[in-house]
């Protein structure tokens, strides 16, 4: 090591150090082969060394979860001081403005934080209309939140972000891993508002956010430019928008000049949210919503022997969390996807996505020409997409890679 530090020293394996060295930030509980002393704060910081004593990096130190150890650094002589989360915190906002333009103005909308991909390991910030909304899944990051937080507000605050406060998210099953409680609610060490409803723009569209009760951190904003593709091929389209949530790749495929969209959720309260946000935008008028079950829907469009739709979009929730359910995920994407191109003309377009990591790509891709052989239709691609920059994919990190979109022509 180039310094001399306190820290408690964490001796991991060598599969341990292969994984770090090739860019990966977690040490996993059965990695770690001596911890001195063996014992510290949880979520304290802990220097991580090699079988032969080389510094690997610097993280922090879950006692109860699986993943042991989460590196924030592998520069032996950073000082996790205030400086230190300070330039992490302009160095993950200035990338935000890079890709995504001026954040300032009112209705704004972006992910802040992503996690590991911006080296805080398991925080999750977003921001809604002046309303930073957070995600606290590491013990780590909770010990650090009156320390990360307040630098947060500053640094928006600087860039003439009029910040309503900052809502915590933690009503997450997730944290139990890591020793922590679930609950929500306003974080003290910052002034607010107190109302936690707010409204965002996103690609010209007005829509409600609920911070408090909406789904995760209360909007989806990985699919943003997605959504922009949607809407460039949906003019003259009559337009069948399965999975809607908050109706928002329909309210952009009718923004686009859809001749008519169909917004279908199996959630009553979705519909409403979708169709609130339709008449926000003044569309509604080119719009109908359904409460119903994707996968009886599908077939019984197809039943009917009719073509009612040229373009369906298909952003189902994640049919898998871990790589046990993977089988039958894969199922139920291609059920969906299956009916989807039974339904559709020929000529018609298909839009399909699966926002779960442990679908990767590849079995994406196979399910897909699975599909299609069985619906005996031929796929055009138009276009295969991912995520949304300021949620940014950190190569070495496979976790951090988890949306695949894809355009289709159904010929």
């Amino acid at each position: 090591m180039k310094s001399t530090r306190n820290y408690p020293i964490a001796v991991v394996t060598r599969k341990a150090q292969a994984a770090i060295e090739g860019g990966h930030p977690w040490v996993y509980d059965a990695e770690v082969t001596s911890l001195t002393p063996e014992s510290f704060e949880n979520g304290g910081l802990v220097d991580v060394l090699s079988d032969k004593g080389r510094y690997l990096g610097t993280g922090v130190y879950s006692r109860t979860s699986k993943i042991r150890i989460r590196l924030l650094s592998r520069n032996a002589n950073d000082r996790f001081d205030e400086a230190f989360w300070r330039r992490r915190v302009k160095y993950a906002w200035d990338y935000r403005k890079s890709v995504l333009g001026d954040l300032s103005n009112e209705g704004s909308a972006c992910r802040v934080i992503f996690g590991e991909a911006d080296h805080f390991p398991g925080l999750t910030v977003d921001l809604f209309g002046g309303i930073l909304v957070t995600q606290t899944l590491s013990v780590g990051m909770e010990v650090r939140r009156d320390l990360i937080f307040p630098i947060l507000a500053e640094t928006l605050a600087a860039d003439g972000v009029k910040l309503r406060g900052i809502y915590e998210r933690n009503d997450v099953a997730i944290r139990a891993l890591e020793g922590l409680e679930q609950g929500k609610g306003w974080y003290e060490g910052v002034p607010h508002e107190g109302n936690p409803i707010t409204e965002i723009i996103e690609n010209g569209i007005r829509y409600a956010v609920d911070v408090e009760n909406g789904q995760k951190t209360g909007f989806f904003l990985d699919q943003r430019f997605n959504r922009q593709a949607v809407a460039r091929l949906a003019a003259g389209k009559r337009v069948l928008d399965c999975f809607t949530h908050t109706g928002s790749f329909a309210l952009n495929a009718a923004m686009g000049g859809a001749s008519h969209v169909t917004a279908v959720d199996v959630s009553q309260l979705a519909v409403d949210m979708a169709k609130a946000n339709a008449v926000r935008n003044g569309l509604d008028d080119r719009m109908d919503f359904l409460c119903a079950d994707v996968f009886e829907l599908l077939p019984d469009l197809e039943r009917r022997g009719e073509h009612p739709y040229d373009f369906i979009i298909l952003d189902p929730p994640a049919f898998t969390k871990s790589r046990k359910t993977v089988d039958s995920a894969t199922r139920g994407y291609k059920e969906i996807n299956f009916r989807a191109m039974k339904l559709l003309p020929r000529g018609g377009f298909l839009a399909t996505c699966s926002c779960s990591h442990f679908m990767e790509n590849g079995l994406f891709i196979k399910m897909l020409h699975s599909a299609a052989r069985d619906a005996q239709v031929e796929l055009r691609q138009i276009e295969a997409r991912q995520q949304s920059p300021d949620h940014p994919i950190l190569w070495g990190v496979p976790e951090t890679d988890y949306l695949k979109f894809y355009l289709f022509q159904v010929v």
